[in-house]
């Protein structure tokens, strides 16, 4: 019997890829304290991989606890630059910060998957997507953020790719189901392995 399919987010970002590609799921976000999850493993030095895995293995299996008898997908994203592990702007000088700190670079979306069945991960994934940031100009970057507000605040590097965000980029290297932070070719693949879509 194929066990039903639950995607362990809030996300309508990741609830739209799972529609998109045709698969019949429940959206029931986790209940867990990422930030305290995340706490202990960024004092410890945890890679930004690291922390995305062990949060999205979290919130797996908090799902799958609550339900035993489905196949739940856990999913979380870090961004990074070098070791350094971002979080969301909490004001527009926040989001300043980001930008400039940001501006001329390189910057990592760590996206990690996991799959729990019973309570117990049995299946995890990370993909990798690089974004290099044009340098902006001081000027610019005001400019930005006061074209598009609170939007800033919404993401962790403060800007929606989707949106005026593309603008402050001069090369992409990763798909876009990684940028979202949900991998779907690797996860289509895995959820054919298991017999739980038509293969």
């Amino acid at each position: 019997m194929t066990l039903p399919l639950i995607l362990a987010s809030s996300s309508p970002f990741r609830r739209m890829l799972m529609e998109n590609a045709g698969l019949h799921f429940q959206a029931i976000a986790a209940n867990i304290d990422e930030r305290a999850i995340e706490a202990p493993l960024e004092k410890n030095g945890a890679n930004p991989d690291a922390v995305a895995l062990v949060l999205a293995k979290a919130k797996a299996k908090e799902v799958s606890d609550r339900f035993p008898n489905s196949l739940i997908i856990g999913s979380d994203q870090t961004m990074s630059l070098g070791e350094q592990v971002f979080h969301k702007p909490k004001s527009m000088a926040d989001a300043e910060n980001h930008l400039k700190t940001l501006s001329g670079k390189t910057h990592r979306l760590n996206s990690a998957m996991a799959l729990a069945r019973n309570g117990d991960i049995i299946w995890e994934h990370v993909s990798h997507a690089n974004l290099t940031m044009r340098a902006l100009s001081s000027d610019f970057i005001h400019r930005y953020l006061n074209r598009v507000g609170d939007k800033a605040l919404s993401s962790v590097g403060a800007y929606q790719l989707e949106g005026e965000g593309i603008q402050l980029f001069s090369k992409i290297d990763g798909d876009y189901f990684t940028i979202i932070g949900l991998p779907m070719l690797p996860l289509l693949e895995k959820l054919r392995e298991l017999g739980t879509i038509d293969g």
